[in-house]
């Protein structure tokens, strides 16, 4: 069962963190919006890098954002967020192939691998979290300008890319607990210790009767007789 777990773990952790990193360079972050009176002829759409404009013909143009440091504080820590999950999600996978029963990494220490394989799970946990925190966090952004009435500049509206970040983030932090609760330590083997016998039959004293002693004397005395000595 926890090899099971561990494949399912790897490979949902694996799509949501390979979903992520196509999320961080889709350019459909946020969508001009076509509600209102004002009828438009052209779409807005950015992302965390550029922002492009497309007209009824399908002619678009892109510009990448100059500066970072006019950008405002929450795109500058989305993308701080999201390149910090790119990289805990490529660890995870690197601790997880390590730490998984189905490699011949490490083999001979199985509590290494279970180490290991739940070090990767929490990476993945981590990148999921970090990548649900960066798109939560730029929708309430979109949503706050768009019901914002006294709001002047471009209303926009949540884009698709941002619905596959929440997909992305969900399944590195389900493959990543999956991964984790898989592991368990595993016992350290039985030593083996050779036989010894027990301490009252090796201490028990020798009960075989001590053979009477012969006097030389006694001896020659039933050898020859009394007469022999007169």
């Amino acid at each position: 069962m926890s090899l099971l777990l561990e494949a399912v773990g790897f490979l949902l952790g694996t799509v949501g963190w390979a979903l992520l990193a196509v999320t961080l360079f889709n350019s459909y972050w946020r969508v001009s919006t076509v509600s209102g009176n004002v009828i438009t002829t052209s779409t807005l759409f950015e992302n965390l890098w550029q922002s492009c404009a497309t007209d009824s013909t399908g002619v678009y143009n892109c510009w990448e954002f100059q500066s970072l440091l006019e950008l405002p504080a929450y795109l500058q820590a989305s993308r701080a967020l999201m390149i910090t999950a790119l990289v805990l999600g490529l660890f995870g996978i690197l601790c997880a192939m390590v730490g998984m029963k189905c490699t011949r990494v490490a083999e001979d220490s199985p509590n290494a691998k279970a180490k290991m394989a739940a070090i990767g799970g929490c990476m993945f946990v981590l990148a999921g979290l970090c990548g649900m925190v960066t798109i939560s966090w730029y929708a309430f952004n979109i949503t706050r300008d768009f019901f914002n009435p006294l709001f002047a500049g471009t209303k926009y509206e949540i884009g698709p890319a941002l619905y596959l970040g929440w997909s992305a983030s969900l399944l590195a932090i389900i493959g990543g607990g999956f991964l984790f609760s898989s592991c368990r330590v595993h016992s350290s083997p039985e030593k083996s210790y050779p036989y010894k016998g027990t301490k009252s039959a090796m201490s028990a004293p020798n009960l075989t009767p001590a053979r009477p002693r012969v006097d030389s004397n006694a001896s020659s005395v039933g050898k020859y007789g009394k007469n022999a000595y007169v």
